[in-house]
């Protein structure tokens, strides 16, 4: 797909637009509204393509829980191994869409790895995720980040303390939380390892407060996103931080999405799910 299109729905993604000037901008881009609508489809998220791991499979336990946090009760999914009494732990992370069907399917693509794995929704203080992915969108954007923050803190601390927890948690997060995974590897102490997908970095300032190890994955063509890697790369070797940091050649932004089929680079999301996998293993299980 031509990036000029990919470029325009990020604008709208990320709020710069409203739907109606995307919409419009779009159908002129494409030579017209009938043109606009075949493309609409590859440029937005299909949850029906969501479900890799059935909420079935008898290899996983998947619930809902609650877990206390200063601002009141955080909702999430929680999914580990059905065979196994103790497991490395791992905070997953949400675009700005929520916790959606895609998101849930990651968690419990973490728990057959062998993690217990919790993906809070951070819209619980609003009342949850809506179905409707544009109106979760806004509502992330009116999140106190401060409070957000500590919220995800919070989700650290109760998988640290998890019955079923080896005490060692781990975070990974994708687009909006690729970002907040970032934040907790400045802000917790209790985190052992970060892996943010294609993110937004810290302030180069703040890189020296990181103790957890890192994995950071950026696609080639996520030029927004990409404009802050020097900068963040150069605080990390200054401050002796454990990292690693992959840029996959002709991904772009969000390339691990699976639901949508303008983002989605197979090659890329397959090598990067291998070294997460890898490294979060390691990293939480010494």
């Amino acid at each position: 797909m031509d990036s000029k299109y990919i470029e325009l729905y990020d604008e709208y993604n990320e709020g710069i637009i409203n739907r109606r000037e995307f919409l419009k901008r779009l159908a002129i881009m494409a030579g017209g509204v009938l043109a606009a609508s075949s493309l609409l489809p590859l440029l937005e998220n299909n949850y029906a393509k969501a479900e890799i791991v059935s909420k079935n499979d008898p290899s996983i336990i998947s619930e809902y829980v609650t877990y206390p946090t200063a601002s009141g009760n955080m909702r999430a999914n929680l999914v580990w191994p059905s065979f196994g009494a103790s497991f490395p732990a791992v905070v997953v992370i949400h675009e700005n869409r929520g916790l959606n069907p895609h998101i849930e399917d990651v968690t419990r693509r973490m728990a057959l790895e062998g993690f217990l794995a919790l993906a809070p929704d951070a819209l619980s203080p609003l009342g949850g995720t809506p179905v409707d992915p544009d109106k979760a969108r806004d509502m992330i954007g009116t999140l106190d980040a401060s409070s957000n923050l500590d919220n995800f803190l919070a989700a650290v601390k109760f998988l640290k303390y998890h019955p079923v927890s080896n005490g060692k948690v781990g975070c990974m997060g994708f687009c909006w939380g690729g970002g907040l995974a970032n934040q907790l590897a400045v802000h917790s102490d209790e985190l052992t390892a970060a892996v943010p997908y294609y993110g937004i970095q810290p302030k180069t300032e703040d890189v020296p407060r990181i103790k957890a190890s890192l994995l950071l994955h950026y696609g080639e063509e996520d030029e927004r996103i990409n404009k802050g890697i020097d900068a963040y790369e150069a605080a990390l070797q200054k401050a002796g931080v454990d990292y690693k940091l992959y840029i996959y050649p002709g991904a772009g932004h969000a390339f691990n999405n699976d639901t949508n089929p303008s983002r989605y680079n197979r090659g890329a999301a397959e090598l990067a799910w291998k070294r997460t996998r890898a490294f979060l293993y390691v990293k939480l299980s010494m």
